[in-house]
């Protein structure tokens, strides 16, 4: 059996030293040859000879470019990146046409996804529903939104993960950005994507087939599972914590997101729905920028999703012509940040 060449882009990040537990796990199927973090050379580590496969795990729009080159490269690539659809979907879709043995996901709930529909047609899929822990503000009361703390909004019930994605947990950011991925992943209109809350965090998704079976994939929220599925792309034993049903477990579903609790899930996926890709950039490059005010007390917990808005609108403008190219992606990007750091901190134009 061969060895797969690995390159990890963010290794330094939760989702790389996990998959550096799966690698230490399987020395016969799995070697790193190239880690990559944010300041080195991503593009050269992405499209590198001696690599097969490349797991995008750096934050943000920055793991764009290093996905299409090594996807327009040959390369294989295990996609733990949630901007990367959100503002690229249009140009990984065309290169790959959708998740598969070349585009393996690795966000718990689309890995889910995946092996759900192992022995089904996409045909036969009514619907599929994703699963939100709601984060660690899910039962606060409303009125205590404005003081909650980053130290508070980083302690996620269920999750471990980076600053980034634990912050986009308690503003459901994240799980507005995984329904986009999973349009792009799939192929599914918007329509026929759901989220409920799931407090346990056990069942990680959902899907309705046709004839009103209901096809679900649980696990111990333990990221290293779906980590070393996306490696793999099989089954072997691993280091993942084990799902123990001769203790209680509890699996709760508590409906779909109120959006007074969570107004930046409720307007990152209108934004979405309305099918305007330059906004989905500026609500990219804004949900950054808010996250990282936030995390340095600059920014209140409730205006997160006002900067967010104010991004989608500084995206809206100027001439739409088809879906926009990466050099477009980058001039949006550009521009909306520009002008946030031109607004004044906690004070959304």
């Amino acid at each position: 059996m061969s060895v797969t060449r690995l390159a990890i882009l963010g290794a330094t990040g939760s989702i790389g030293r996990q998959a550096l537990e799966v690698v230490a796990a399987h020395p016969d199927r799995l070697s790193v040859t190239h880690q990559g973090h944010r300041g080195d050379d991503l593009m050269a580590i992405a499209t590198a000879q001696d690599v097969d496969l490349v797991l995008v795990a750096t934050p943000g729009i920055a793991g764009l470019e290093p996905t299409l080159a090594a996807l327009k490269a040959g390369k294989r690539v295990a996609l733990a990146n949630k901007e990367v659809l959100v503002v690229g979907g249009h140009l990984v879709r065309d290169l790959v046409g959708g998740a598969g043995e070349r585009l393996r996901p690795v966000d718990s709930e689309h890995a889910a996804i995946w092996q759900c529909l192992e022995g089904a047609r996409l045909g036969d899929v009514v619907r599929v529903t994703l699963t939100a822990s709601g984060g660690p503000f899910r039962d606060t009361p409303l009125g205590e939104l404005d003081a909650v703390t980053p130290e508070r909004a980083l302690n996620h019930p269920t999750w471990k993960m980076g600053p980034k994605v634990t912050i986009d947990s308690a503003t459901l950011v994240n799980k507005a950005y995984e329904i986009i991925e999973t349009r792009w992943l799939y192929g599914l209109p918007y329509d026929r994507i759901d989220v409920v809350l799931h407090p346990e965090s056990v069942v990680h998704a959902l899907v309705e087939l046709t004839d009103g079976s209901v096809m679900a994939q649980l696990a111990e929220p333990d990221m290293r599972l779906p980590i070393q599925y996306a490696l793999l792309w099989e089954r072997a034993p691993s280091p993942a914590r084990r799902l123990d049903l001769a203790l209680p477990v509890d699996i709760r579903f508590r409906g779909a997101p109120d959006p007074a609790r969570y107004p930046a899930f409720a307007l990152v996926l209108e934004t979405a729905r309305a099918d305007d890709p330059r906004a989905m950039i500026g609500v990219s490059a804004a949900d950054e920028i808010a996250v990282d005010r936030f995390l340095r007390g600059e920014l209140p917990f409730t205006a997160i999703a006002g900067l967010i808005e104010r991004g989608a609108e500084i995206a809206r403008g100027g001439p739409k012509q088809g879906p926009p190219s990466l050099e477009e992606i980058r001039t949006i990007d550009r521009a909306v940040r520009l002008a946030l750091d031109e607004t004044p901190a906690g004070i959304p134009a």
